[in-house]
């Protein structure tokens, strides 16, 4: 789409040891076991948060957390607040590989914790050990506590269960997989793991499975179909696992986490959502949104000038928008083409460009606009402009 400098595409994510220059200082992603943060955990990153960064915390679409502004020189008073939760990896490539996705509904029999451990020590000694090289942001998805709810989160490879109760193992983008028992699940996931390596899935500029599985045979055994599920549409409430509240774009400030360290242990989600273990009704804080509320219906990236590739402020702009978003529609406000807080089409996409934003209807941030040059005094005023073909 023109309109707009190219964005820089870096590759990669952040992570602790290997943190990401942002305008607001350094982006720090904490990637937690399992997907969870006990109470101490989320006391100690609020605390962590506020004494080295600029205080905000975002809840990624990765299902990690992120503290924003930390200054160059608190790095290592970080990394060492981090070890001490036991939330830093040995070395920078363990860190990048530990990419797993866990869906945050799961009870403790049925088996999800014990297979996200033993992924996670394969994945160590296949670093280690091994030289296994994955791309920055190829991951594992592990789905495993009834209907698979993260199928539309970003995934290599994907652990399910079926109807029948069996584990499905099959690659992102893929009609078959293949079933496994529980005690070789990890196995044949790191088998599946290599042959994407070495049948030339890093090269090409591709990266990821759902693009080689288009250009590539699929092993023989993998010759079990995937079995239709409908798209998980997450809403704020009660889970199996405890009360699941929004958070708006994804980002609280320390203060929150400190307060939620005194009630529950918490389990993040793909869906900017936060689910607190155990807890039956919607705590009483500010910044945890509840079923209904507009801004569950928006994302927006962080925007100028946290983000130095964005080209406009989107935050205020996309909360002001919300309560115009019209009912089961979704609006993505991006700061530019990138789209990194909703990479997928939506009803109504901006996309900020040097002489305003562009207005994308059912597309992505790349996709044609049908307006352009609109800039945010006139969407303010006059926000049906967005519905208008």
């Amino acid at each position: 789409m023109s309109g707009s400098p190219a964005p820089l595409i870096k590759g990669w994510c952040p992570g602790a040891l290997r943190p990401m220059l942002s305008g607001d200082g350094l982006v720090v992603r904490v990637r937690p076991h399992g997907g969870c943060l006990s109470r101490v955990q989320l006391g100690g990153l609020g605390e962590l948060a506020q004494a080295y960064g600029n205080g905000l915390v975002d809840f990624s679409a990765r299902a990690n957390l992120q503290l924003r502004g930390i200054k160059p020189e608190g790095h290592a008073a970080v990394l060492e607040g981090l070890n001490a939760l036991d939330l830093l990896d040995t070395d920078s490539e363990t860190e990048s590989a530990r990419n797993i996705m866990v869906t945050p509904f799961w009870q403790a029999d049925d088996g999800t914790t014990a297979l996200v451990q033993a992924l996670e020590n394969s994945l160590q000694h296949a670093i280690v050990h091994d030289g296994l090289r994955l791309p920055g942001k190829f991951g594992f998805a592990i789905d495993c506590a009834g209907p698979p709810v993260l199928r539309q989160a970003s995934a290599d490879i994907r652990i399910e269960r079926t109807e029948a109760g069996s584990l499905l193992i099959y690659p992102d983008g893929a009609q078959t997989g293949r079933l496994v028992e529980p005690h070789n699940a990890v196995e044949q996931a790191m088998v599946l793991a290599n042959w994407f390596v070495r049948s030339g899935g890093v090269c090409n500029g591709r990266g990821r499975m759902a693009s080689h599985v288009r250009h590539m045979p699929l092993p023989p055994e993998y010759n079990t179909p995937v079995p239709f599920a409908p798209p998980f549409t997450p809403e704020p409430g009660m889970t199996s696992a405890g009360w699941m509240a929004g958070v708006a774009f994804g980002q609280c400030h320390a203060s929150t986490l400190c307060a939620l360290s005194t009630i529950a242990s918490l389990r993040l989600t793909p869906w900017r959502m936060i689910v607190l273990e155990g807890v039956m009704q919607a705590p009483d804080l500010t910044e945890l949104l509840q079923a209904g509320d507009a801004r569950l219906r928006v994302a927006a990236c962080t925007g100028a000038p946290a983000c130095p590739q964005a080209l406009a402020p989107v935050r205020a702009l996309a909360s002001d928008l919300a309560a115009h978003v019209p009912a089961h529609a979704f609006l993505h406000v991006s700061g530019c083409a990138k789209g990194c807080a909703h990479p997928q089409a939506a009803t109504l996409t901006l996309v900020a460009q040097s002489g305003g934003f562009a207005l994308i209807h059912h597309g992505t941030t790349t996709d044609q606009p049908i307006a352009r040059n609109l800039s945010p005094e006139r969407l303010r005023a006059h926000p049906e402009l967005m519905t208008k073909d």
